[in-house]
């Protein structure tokens, strides 16, 4: 398994090639519904007072979600990554996320939009218990 080559510090990856940058600001400015529905509820750290960030490049991929406290991605997936040539390269992309220390959990487009709260509660387990 692969590990990332990049360093971490203040709860930014580093290592990102600088094209990564320009393709996050503009999927944040072309967001599907769904991601704007889960944004809603995920910004201002209105979700257990964890701050997310969306569209966050972390080494040579871009998170949908991620925040750094709880090492967590959250993916929305469209109907393209159910396709037989995607299947395997999300797979991948998962194991090495996780091989370096980062959770990985996807929703579809249409979980988020038929059942927001549900989505909601499945994030929260990977919550701190006190």
């Amino acid at each position: 398994m692969k590990k990332l080559t990049t360093n971490y510090d203040d709860g930014i990856w580093k290592g990102a090639p600088a094209s990564s940058f320009g393709k996050a600001r503009f999927l944040r400015e072309n967001e599907t519904d769904a991601e704007k529905i889960l944004w809603e509820k995920l910004r201002n750290k209105q979700l257990g007072g964890f701050k997310f960030r969306r569209q966050h490049p972390i080494s040579l991929y871009i998170a949908d979600f991620y925040c750094y406290k709880l090492k967590l991605i959250i993916e929305v997936d469209g109907a393209y990554h159910y396709t037989k040539e995607q299947i395997p390269k999300d797979e991948e992309r998962t194991k090495i996320l996780e091989f370096n220390g980062i959770h990985v959990i996807r929703f579809s487009n249409d979980e988020i939009l038929s059942n927001i709260e549900k989505v909601l509660k499945e994030i929260e387990m990977f919550f701190p218990r006190n």
